[in-house]
Parts: C-alpha cells; sequence; structure tokens
C-alpha cells in the first residue's frame, strides 16, 4: 500500500520539474518562486519536524538546531572549496572564476548536482516517512502521504530548477528530477525491510534543512533579483512560502 501511495509522489514531482522546464523565458521569476518553496519547505515543514524528532540537546541547544547551522556551513563550505577548485584551474593568472571551464556563468555545476542529490535524499526519507506512516496505521499512513504529496510539487520544481542554475546541461537536470521523483518509490519500499530510528532521521533533517537554507538565501535568490530587482519576483517569493505554508496547514 506504501509503495502504491509513493506512486502519487513520483508523479507530483515529475509534474514540478516539468513545469519549471517550461517557464525558462522567465528565469527570474522561477527562481524567485524557487527560493521562496526552499524558504518555506525549510522554516515550516523541515526544521519543525526535525526539532520534533531529533528531541536530545548539545550542550544545552536542541540537536536538530546544531545540525541545522553544521548543514548551512557545510554547503558554504562545499561551495567555496569547489570554486576556489575550479579557480585555480582558470586559464592564465588573470582568469577570473567564470571564465574557468568548471564554472558555467560563474557558478559551479557540482554545487547544483550535491543539492539536486540532498533532495534526492530527503525525498527518499519522505518515502520512508510514508512506509513508516502505514505501519502504525492506514490513519496515520494516509494523512502523512498527503502531506508528503502536496509538497513533492515544489520538491520537483526546486530539484530541476537548482541543477540547472549552477550551469548543469537540461539532460542532467532532467536526470536528477527522475531520480528525486523515483526516491519517494523506494524509500516507501524500504520500509518492509528497514526502520529508521526517529531521531537519526531528525537529525538528517535538520541537517538537510541548514543546507537548503543556505542555497535558498545565498544563492538561489541574490540570483534571482541580480539581473531582475522587480517587484514580481519578490511577489514568487512570497507565493512561494505562502504555497507551503497552505500545504503544511491542510496537511496538518
Amino acid at each position: 500500500m506504501a509503495v502504491f501511495v509513493a506512486l502519487g509522489a513520483f508523479l507530483m514531482t515529475l509534474a514540478g520539474g516539468f513545469t519549471a522546464q517550461r517557464v525558462t523565458d522567465r528565469r527570474h521569476l522561477v527562481l524567485g518562486l524557487a527560493g521562496g518553496l526552499m524558504l518555506g519547505v525549510v522554516g515550516l515543514d523541515l526544521l519543525p519536524e526535525a526539532l520534533e524528532a531529533a528531541g536530545t540537546e548539545i550542550l544545552g541547544v536542541p540537536a536538530a538546531l546544531v545540525l541545522f547551522v553544521a548543514g548551512f556551513l557545510f554547503a558554504h563550505l562545499v561551495e567555496r572549496l569547489l570554486a576556489h577548485r575550479h579557480a585555480a584551474h582558470g586559464a592564465g593568472e588573470d582568469a577570473r572564476p567564470a571564465l574557468s571551464p568548471g564554472l558555467r556563468d560563474g557558478r559551479t555545476p557540482e554545487v547544483g548536482l550535491t543539492a539536486a542529490a540532498a533532495m534526492v535524499g530527503h525525498s527518499a526519507m519522505d518515502g520512508v516517512a510514508i512506509g513508516a506512516a502505514f505501519q502504525v496505521g492506514g490513519g496515520m499512513g494516509t494523512a502523512v502521504a498527503a502531506a508528503v504529496v502536496a509538497h513533492d510539487f515544489a520538491d520537483g520544481f526546486n530539484t530541476y530548477t537548482i541543477t540547472s542554475a549552477y550551469g548543469n546541461a537540461r539532460r542532467r537536470a532532467q536526470a536528477m528530477l527522475f531520480a528525486d521523483a523515483a526516491a519517494p518509490v523506494a524509500g516507501a519500499a524500504s520500509t518492509a525491510f528497514v526502520t529508521i530510528p526517529e531521531h537519526l532521521l531528525g537529525a538528517y533533517l535538520g541537517f538537510f534543512g541548514g543546507a537548503l537554507l543556505y542555497l535558498a538565501a545565498a544563492e538561489i535568490l541574490p540570483e534571482a533579483h541580480h539581473a531582475h530587482p522587480a517587484r514580481s519576483t519578490l511577489l514568487c517569493t512570497v507565493a512561494g512560502v505562502g504555497f507551503i505554508w497552505l500545504v503544511v496547514g491542510l496537511a496538518g
């Protein structure tokens, strides 16, 4: 039953990704919406779940928040290391990072792939959550599945947008989208054999949330407003946050 329900998440993720592909002529609006969706997912969905699931404290601070900060710093460190490595291989002493072979318009494709891979991992955990909820009972499983399916449109949208925004080819972005769509099905199927302890799941959500917030605040949103500082871009960001708020509220 859990795997069958997870197929809904598969289709919803693909729908979000294909929507992102169709509006590439309004890239600043796409990035603005993606940033809002990411901010909403982190603040209104991932972090509350992480705080509830992790439970324990580290030196008086909730473990989920410690890992949230660690995830933010990890994403920053990875991006800086990749950018520095590509800049070091630039042509000539005065070569700027934007001219390095590993960059696309100043962006490191590996950062996009790393972020998309994290999204795939998160989607797999969504599938695990569906399977675990159905082990508790049909009502619980239905509620969790509805929440997952509802926000997987945003996951698909963000996975494709993040991958392509960092200069990856369309085919590579589509491959990451399909991986993200298949991940909930695989995660739900895995619960027939493995059960993940709740505190480990909470720790993962906190860490992933920090990394996702870094990408939204330090990369996606600044890029959205860089070339087109329009009011419509800001409205798309607010709409993205509002959409996630609505989804979380209805699912609750």
